[in-house]
């Protein structure tokens, strides 16, 4: 029987009893499945619910098939190697004692003389040079998660489980894990907001609000068949609202008419034409009937109305979101930033960033790119004054913000709105909540608490208030503020920087979003 994982009637509340999926239905087979959807519909927990670490509330879950799980793991413990992480200590320890004539005869036959050049093999699928005795503590975390990923496709598992497994990873990392991918001719379920990744996958899988959701093919179908379904959607509320109207229209008329009808019965009963018997039965009648004509009005009212809801509900799923921002008021030829001759770091001895001049111009959009550990982010902390350079000069010409991967600029004591004011006091509540709205902040959600948020809220919060107000600062810098973000969250950042037209610096691994904001021009970090 072909490997398969199976979901059956699964349902799951987090501690505080929100429901996260009720009924789901759900069969895995051996393709490569990305699963997508907001942040907090569930996609980390329903790994963890097939890989045994949780518990559904109801529902079955049957696994038939061999799991190898990417975990995020602390900060290794100083005597872990590669070989932990392969589970091959015990059996490189038998080798080295072979090797130098001190294992016993009888553990001989026991020896795996091909172990060390597969495990090299596993590595070198993934771009990583090391031994099987490199400590995981020397690796960066890039690093130590491509040795994870080795080790899962040492066991040769039916399944791969992997989330996010190309956060904190470089450019060459990336790739290595695409690669990869690219290459399994197993089963897979990986939660990604990587679209680069997502376009290797067989089919997709969308968590929402309203269930679980299959695409067959990658990425870039998905976001056809949701661009058609958008439509459909919009078209089914159109029609609804249509039929409402029309409901109302009928029903109005109808009691225009009864109307009429009541008012010639009371002056027949005034002039005495007609017996009181009669008068009676047909005023009776006539009650009835009218009673009858309202109850179905409003039946086929509430019908149709939740019709107009379930649409609604649809749309506000499938609809991407767009902004407008105020102009930051930059001109091509006004002078942003000078750099010259920079060095520095956090070690005087050894400065991360050597001998390095820039200059920005205008609405400039420039990356700083390079591996994991150049010292991009102490690059920008350098530009920003936030670390004072070793030798060399800085001068900024104009005002500037920095929205980085913690939105470290949010107050998470304060309100959305409190921070908002906070960062541009010169508007008023009134302009500050119309502002918000436009960041989907709206009526309470405004009121949220900073600290309550999500991480794509956290960021659509920081958004909101660097760009939403009367004019943007002139000079945004970004330090890998996609990671760790859903897809949606991802497209808002990218809405709000293609609306903004000011100066941009951005720090990312992620060429989806480096095209999508439209960088002009690269500086590399260790080629400058």
């Amino acid at each position: 029987m072909c490997p398969s994982i199976s979901l059956s009637g699964l349902s799951w509340s987090t501690p505080d009893g929100r429901t996260l999926f009720s009924d789901l239905e759900l069969r895995f087979g051996q393709v490569r499945t990305g699963l997508v959807g907001r942040n907090g519909t569930g996609k980390t927990t329903l790994l963890k619910l097939i890989s045994g670490e949780h518990v559904p509330v109801r529902g079955t879950i049957h696994v038939d098939a061999r799991l190898s799980i990417l975990r995020q793991r602390v900060q290794p413990a100083s005597d872990e190697t590669i070989a932990t992480l392969f589970g091959a200590d015990a059996a490189l320890d038998l080798l080295r004692r072979a090797e130098t004539g001190r294992a016993a005869p009888g553990e001989l036959s026991e020896a795996d003389w091909t172990l060390e050049a597969r495990i090299a093999e596993c590595l070198a699928g993934l771009g990583l040079e090391a031994s099987p005795e490199t400590p995981l503590a020397t690796l960066s975390g890039g690093q130590r998660t491509r040795a994870m990923l080795a080790a899962l496709t040492f066991t040769e598992p039916d399944f791969l489980l992997l989330d996010e497994p190309t956060n904190n990873l470089d450019a060459e990392g990336g790739e290595a894990v695409k690669h990869l991918l690219a290459r399994w001719k197993r089963g897979a379920i990986i939660v990604s907001h990587d679209r680069a990744l997502l376009e290797e996958m067989d089919e997709i899988v969308e968590l929402t609000s309203l269930g679980a959701a299959r695409y067959g093919g990658n990425w870039s179908h998905y976001r056809r068949q949701k661009a058609l379904e958008l439509q459909a959607a919009e078209h089914d509320l159109a029609n609804a609202q249509r039929k409402l109207k029309e409901i109302a229209r009928i029903s109005q008329e109808t009691r225009e008419k009864q109307a009429q009808r009541d008012k010639r019965g009371r002056a027949k009963k005034a002039k005495g034409d007609l017996p009181r018997i009669i008068l009676g039965t047909r005023k009776n009648n006539a009650e009835a009937t009218s009673g009858k004509n309202v109850r179905l009005a409003e039946h086929r009212q509430i019908q149709v109305k939740e019709d107009v809801s379930a649409a609604r509900a649809r749309i506000e799923v499938l609809q991407p979101f767009t902004i407008t921002l105020a102009p930051a008021g930059l001109h091509a030829g006004r002078l942003v930033l000078e750099a010259k001759s920079l060095h520095g770091g956090h070690d005087k001895e050894a400065p991360i960033i050597r001998n390095l001049s820039m200059t920005i111009e205008g609405p400039e959009r420039i990356a700083i790119t390079g591996a994991n550990g150049s010292g991009k982010t102490t690059l920008l902390k350098l530009l920003t004054g936030e670390l004072e350079p070793f030798s060399g000069s800085v001068r900024l010409h104009v005002p500037h913000a920095m929205h980085d991967q913690q939105v470290s600029l949010i107050d998470r004591e304060l309100t959305v709105a409190d921070n908002f004011l906070r960062l541009n006091p010169d508007m008023d509540e009134r302009s500050c909540r119309a502002a918000l709205a436009r960041f989907r902040f709206r009526a309470e959600a405004a009121l949220q608490s900073a600290g309550t948020l999500s991480g794509g809220e956290m960021l659509r919060a920081g958004l909101a208030c660097v760009l939403g107000g009367l004019r943007p600062p002139p000079l945004l810098l970004l330090d890998e503020p996609t990671n760790h973000l859903d897809m949606e969250s991802t497209e808002i950042l990218e809405e709000g920087i293609a609306a903004y037209d000011g100066a941009l610096i951005a720090i990312s691994h992620d060429e989806t979003f480096l095209d999508a904001i439209r960088i002009g021009r690269r500086i590399e970090i260790g080629t400058v």
